[in-house]
């Protein structure tokens, strides 16, 4: 096999190098090498080792065919067949312009700082938890003028306060968090977007949906959004490392138009727009090496989102009765979550207090023990005063693992001990 006969002449190069290596072996690596069968198995045969549930708002779990997608021989980042797949369709648009790179979500804020906002323009950021904060700094670091909007605690600004912004300064950009991991409150997309356009219909729409694609419902093109930012571990279900940003024709030709030029070097679209549409195009094109291996999971999780049973709409429908399950099963618990109401309230992740005179040191390991990892706060201000449970992905639309149910059991046996314990 080829790649046996690589790895021996790379072992006989390493004997040449260091031969005292080989004290550390009875018996010569070569002869426990030829023992062994290499094989590659398929997908059905393909099965994760066990391990705890992980059920945090992101990294979530990864199904079984994503892994096995995951571990596919390495192919050239300049094949024919390399990436084309249907980016798109998620979101609901036809004619965005997808961006595909390797970074973690937080890329996708420095690729419309550095693409969308000229040193000295106006953002309007609204906050719902620690990732408006987070967008806020990253836009003043590549210099523009940031107006932060906070909600109070549990809620999302509401649209009176956004359209009074909006009347009083011109806004290059108004972003917000679809939904905050740190918080898990939801904001309105749809009546952001409704309000912007009416009222401000210059200003460029750019939603952080990193903690939203897959679980919630985004109309792209039918709401009228610029920009959603997302990235590849949460509700599209592969693991971490690939920033996905999609953006509407109209800040496309924002960035084409800018005056003066692109902040970054490695997150400029100069540099990725010739790229990403040579992938779709099935022609040969360089700037930096993507992660193969990753993209090829990412475009395997995205078949099974968008081509696959059950629709993309039928699970936005599972996310809604999933998150309901859980957040009953809070209450029923006397737990406190942090949206005050469920409108605020996201369907891919549960946000509640811990019960009083109880801690993470009290709820965490109780999971952990019964086989499932969940996140403390995230917060500042709060940040040790609740816990997060994320349900998205795999875990929430294959009934078959019984996911749910086992983070319902594990909620009421950890909370229930821990209240009987420290009585």
């Amino acid at each position: 096999m080829v790649f046996l006969s690589v790895f021996m002449a790379s072992l006989s190069r390493l004997r040449v190098i260091a031969p005292s290596l080989r004290s550390f072996s009875r018996s010569p690596v070569p002869s426990l090498l030829q023992s062994r069968t290499f094989t590659m198995t398929t997908c059905d045969e393909f099965k994760q080792a066990p391990h705890k549930l992980l059920v945090i708002p992101g990294p979530i779990e990864v199904s079984d065919e994503v892994l096995f997608a995951n571990a596919h021989p390495a192919v050239s980042h300049v094949a024919p067949d390399f990436i084309k797949g249907c980016h798109r369709e998620v979101v609901f648009t036809k004619d965005a312009q997808p961006f595909l790179i390797s970074g973690s979500g937080t890329l996708g804020w420095d690729q419309v700082s550095a693409n969308l906002v000229e040193s000295g323009e106006n953002a309007l950021v609204l906050h719902s938890g620690y990732f408006g904060d987070s967008f806020s700094d990253c836009l003043q670091t590549y210099g523009a003028n940031v107006d932060l909007v906070k909600a109070e605690l549990g809620t999302a600004v509401s649209q009176s306060v956004i359209e009074e912004k909006l009347k009083a300064k011109k806004y290059k950009v108004l972003t917000f968090t679809h939904v905050d991991t740190s918080t898990g409150v939801l904001s309105d997309a749809k009546a952001i977007a409704e309000t912007v356009k009416r009222v401000s219909p210059d200003t460029l729409i750019v939603a952080d949906c990193v903690c939203s694609v897959g679980s919630e419902e985004i109309r792209f093109d039918d709401w009228g959004l610029d920009i959603v930012l997302t990235a590849s571990q949460k509700g599209l279900g592969t693991p971490p490392g690939l920033s996905i940003v999609v953006a509407s024709q109209r800040a496309m030709k924002v960035f084409e138009s800018r005056k003066s030029p692109v902040t970054s070097y490695y997150a400029s679209w100069k540099k990725w727009l010739p790229i990403m549409k040579a992938y779709e195009a099935g022609t040969p094109a360089y700037f930096a090496t993507p992660p193969v291996n990753l993209i090829n999971a990412y475009l395997a999780s995205l078949r099974q989102i968008t081509r696959a049973s059950p629709s993309l709409e039928e699970r936005f429908r599972l996310h809604r009765e999933a998150s309901q399950r859980v957040k009953d099963a809070a209450s029923e618990l006397g737990l406190k979550q942090i949206a005050l109401d469920p409108a605020f309230a996201a369907n891919g992740m549960t946000t509640v207090y811990y019960p009083d005179g109880l801690g993470a040191a009290d709820i965490l390991p109780r999971f952990a023990q019964r086989g499932l990892v969940i996140a403390g706060g995230l917060l500042g201000s709060i940040k040790d005063k609740y816990f997060r449970i994320g349900h998205m992905g795999v875990t929430v639309v294959d009934s078959d693992r019984g996911d749910v149910d086992n983070i319902v059991r594990v909620l009421k046996e950890s909370i229930t001990e821990a209240r009987s314990q420290k009585a």
